[in-house]
This record gives C-alpha cells, sequence and structure tokens, in this order.
C-alpha cells in the first residue's frame, strides 16, 4: 500500500511519487498494490490548479491510476459542490469521505462515497474516509457535517463485518487519529493528514497501527500487509521515506507542462489597467495592502477593514493587470468574514504589527500561502504611532469615524477567516464571528478593488501618522 497525503499541488514531487509507482507496477501484479491519497492533493495557490479549476490535479491523479482519494479541506472548501461535481465526474476512483453529506438532499453526492470495499492479495480491505469537520465553512457551501466520532461509531462494526482489513483515510489531524486509535476499537490502520505530521516509523495504539507522510510530497508513505499462514493474523509494518530520489515520471511531468500551459493562457486576460504603480511593503503601510484592508472591509459591510500585508507578495506596476498577476500577487486560499472585536483587542492587534518577531513571523498553513505574517494594514481607522515609544506602547492615538476608540467597545471588522483559528495576531481569535464569506477568495476582492478608480486613488492616503504630523485631519 502507498500512500499520500497534503501534497498541495507540488506538482513536481508528485510527478516523482508517480515515477516510483509506476516502478512498483512494474513488478507486481495489480492486486499486490494499493494507491491510497488522504486529501489535500490540490491547493489553488497554484496557477495549474487555479486556471483549470483543479482539471490539472484530477488529469495526475487519473494517470496515477488512484485506487482511493479522502476529501482534505483544499478540496472541499476552495469549490463549490457544483465545481467539485465537475471535476471528479466519472472519475476512476471513489472519492472517501463518510462525514460530508449534501445539505439539501441529506445524502452523498454521487462522486461521493462513505466507504469501498475492494479486494487485495485476498484480503477484503475496507477503506473509510473522514475529512476536518470546518462546520461553518462547509454549511455556507451546502454541506452538512457529521461527528467523525459518531460517524466512525456508527460505521465501523458493520464494516468489521464484512472486511479483513479496516483502514481509515483520515484527513482530520494527528491528535484525532491518536483519539480514535484510543477509542474506536475494530480500525486497523489510520492512513493520516491534514497537520502534515510525517511519521518515519508508525504508530501504534491499542490494536491501531497510524501512519503519515508529512507535506508536499517530500515524503511517501509506505504499508506491508502480512498474512501468517497458519493463524491467519494480519501483520502490519510500514514507513515513509523521502521522495528525493524517486524517479520523475516522464509522462505525468508532460501532462502537468500541458496543463501549465493552458491555464497560464487562461489567466493572461487583462482585468485591470493601472495608470500609476502599486506599492507593497511587508514592514510597512504602503498602498496595496491599505487596498487590500479597504476592499475587505467594503466586502464585509464593517467600519474597520483589517489584513496583514503579509497574505501580498509583490507590487504592482503601472500598466495592464491580469488574473495571472493578481494570483502571483494574492495566492493563499483565503476568505474575508466580519468579526466584532473590542477596541482593547483592536489596540493589542496594531501593537504587535509594529513589533519585528510578527511582521518577519514566518509560517504556513491555516489557508496561508505567504511567507512571513507582515504588519497590519488598515481602513476606517487612523492612528498615531510614536516611535521613541517601548514596545507595545507605541499606539498612542486610534480614531474611527473621527472618534477616539473606545477599549470597551465592540467594532465590526472585516479581516481574513486565518485570523479566527488562532494564528499571527492571536488577540484576533477572541473577535465574535458575525460571517464567513465564501467562496469568493480575497484575491477576487483585490481584482474588483484593482478597477475602482476612487479606491485607487484613496489608498495612498496614509491611515498611520506620527504625533508630529502637523496635517493630520480626522
Amino acid at each position: 500500500m502507498l500512500h499520500t497525503n497534503d501534497i498541495h499541488s507540488h506538482f513536481e514531487e508528485a510527478c516523482r511519487i508517480a515515477g516510483h509507482v509506476k516502478d512498483l507496477r512494474a513488478n507486481r501484479s495489480p492486486d499486490e498494490l494499493l494507491l491510497i491519497d488522504c486529501g489535500d492533493f490540490l491547493d489553488r495557490v497554484r496557477a495549474e490548479t487555479e486556471g483549470s479549476d483543479g482539471a490539472a490535479n484530477r488529469a495526475l491523479l487519473d494517470y496515477m491510476g488512484y485506487d482511493a482519494v479522502g476529501m482534505g479541506n483544499n478540496e472541499g472548501l476552495s469549490y463549490t459542490r457544483d465545481q467539485l461535481g465537475s471535476l471528479f465526474k466519472e472519475a476512476p476512483y471513489p472519492i472517501v469521505c463518510a462525514n460530508l453529506i449534501e445539505a439539501e438532499t441529506g445524502g452523498l453526492p454521487v462522486w461521493m462515497k462513505s466507504h469501498v470495499l475492494v479486494r487485495r492479495g485476498g484480503l477484503r480491505v475496507a477503506l473509510l474516509g473522514l475529512t476536518a469537520p470546518y462546520t461553518d465553512f462547509y454549511e455556507l457551501l451546502g454541506w452538512k457535517v457529521l461527528d467523525p466520532m459518531e460517524t466512525l461509531a456508527r460505521m465501523v462494526p458493520e464494516l468489521r463485518k464484512q472486511a479483513d482489513l479496516v483502514v481509515l483515510i483520515s484527513h482530520l489531524g494527528l491528535k484525532h487519529d491518536e483519539n480514535i486509535a484510543s477509542t474506536i476499537e475494530g480500525i486497523d490502520l489510520i492512513l493520516g493528514a491534514h497537520t502534515h505530521h510525517l511519521l518515519e516509523v508508525p504508530l501504534r495504539i491499542g490494536g491501531t497501527v497510524i501512519c503519515a507522510a508529512g507535506k508536499f510530497g517530500k515524503y511517501a508513505g509506505l504499508v506491508t500487509i502480512h498474512r501468517e499462514p497458519e493463524s491467519g493474523t494480519l501483520r502490519i509494518e510500514g514507513r515513509a521515506e523521502t521522495t528525493e530520489a524517486y524517479p520523475v515520471d516522464p509522462g505525468a511531468a508532460l501532462l502537468v507542462e500541458e496543463h501549465r500551459k493552458k491555464a497560464e493562457a487562461a489567466m493572461s486576460g487583462t482585468i485591470a489597467t493601472l495608470r500609476e504603480p502599486l506599492e507593497l511593503r511587508t514592514d510597512r503601510e504602503s498602498p496595496l495592502g491599505t487596498l487590500l484592508a479597504s476592499a475587505v472591509r467594503k466586502a464585509t459591510g464593517a467600519r474597520i477593514g483589517l489584513v496583514n500585508s503579509g497574505q501580498l507578495l509583490r507590487s504592482f506596476p503601472a500598466g495592464p493587470v491580469t488574473e495571472l498577476d493578481v494570483h502571483e500577487a494574492c495566492p493563499s486560499p483565503i476568505n474575508a468574514c466580519l468579526i466584532t472585536l473590542k477596541g482593547s483587542l483592536l489596540k493589542e492587534a496594531l501593537e504587535e504589527s509594529l513589533l519585528p518577531e510578527f511582521i518577519g513571523f514566518e509560517f504556513q498553513g491555516f489557508g496561508f500561502r505567504g511567507r512571513t505574517l507582515g504588519t497590519l494594514s488598515v481602513d476606517g481607522l487612523e492612528w498615531l504611532v510614536d516611535e521613541t515609544k517601548p514596545p507595545r506602547e507605541k499606539v498612542v492615538g486610534i480614531f474611527v469615524d473621527g472618534e477616539p476608540l473606545d477599549t470597551e467597545a465592540e467594532y465590526e471588522v472585516g479581516t481574513l477567516d486565518m485570523f479566527t483559528f488562532g494564528v499571527g495576531y492571536m488577540g484576533l481569535k477572541k473577535g465574535r464571528v458575525v460571517r464567513y464569506f465564501l467562496p469568493e477568495f480575497i484575491r477576487g476582492i483585490l481584482a474588483g478593488a484593482l478597477r475602482d478608480e476612487e479606491a485607487l486613488l484613496d489608498c495612498r492616503r496614509s491611515r498611520r501618522h506620527s504625533p508630529a504630523d502637523s496635517n493630520i485631519e480626522f
């Protein structure tokens, strides 16, 4: 059994795994190998995926000959149900997920199965899938999320009767996998994903073996199932190994290149024309960061817009701007959201955004595909910064609609969904979520702002000031 997880459109590594799969199949009968992906095979950070609506990834899955594919949040939350239906229409492998059903029908879509039963090497193998329950997000897209533990408690006993080997394709994360192994009897093997954990040697909890292969196709998981001839009991051995030395499959590489060219052509149309350059700085206020903050504020109907400048990766020169340009500048699959936030927490976040350890903080995950967190870009407020003051005391004034900030009052803030997960500026997680805005990503919101001449003019106006400024008007 070869398993992959969290490849996130790292096509280069996927083509190496394709080469290894080809070698394995050349030396084994089809009855001796199962190829399984545990979700997040695609990621709209890559132009090949974005410009093809995932068709590049689907083509590679088909080419590699997967036997089953799990549902990751990057599949489930990056596309509408209709888009997913088109993407996986008549797929030659099942998309396996038991805890997502359509809200309107109460059933699974035609392209998804809760589980499948296959035969390999004389064994009856049950493959059951689960995905991370981002309930609020999935409900906005017309899904109903079922509790993973309740789903397992209901399904595993029945599958146990039908199979010699019960395998959970889990896109829940390591802590959840460990809890499942400790709580639910009857699961022989968990193939994990979501939290990008690498288990070079499997974990064994009770009668369950847990395996995972890290992220981005840097590793692949290999599991061998042995049946003892006398007792009939199964022995499971596994490992995760680096893919660095795997041979690239030329056919897979050619397939990806063809889709790259098609995707870039599809994204080459001009969506806006800039009269002046739009500069980006991640360490201080800049027009492009302010434009995004303003656009998010307007899109969410908030009084204040607040985004981290690290969402943006480059400036825009004067002249035509294409969809591909916007994607390169703002690649993260992140949505806007509306929260209510106490004034004191807003001030705390602004203070933190002046600190080098926040500006330069490097991380990945929660949808963020940038390099560093960056300072906060704002709209709908003006703030005074006294650089002579000590850290966390530099913000000496904040004004909303010309009035001083009330630290005890609640303010409506248009911001980014990743902050509600507790990453970056941690105080923003304490805000109350009013609404997430799906399915449009913030780059779509930015694209609209690039066509708004009034917004393009206004984003060059400073929101951050020094107490020494003599021309401040609120």
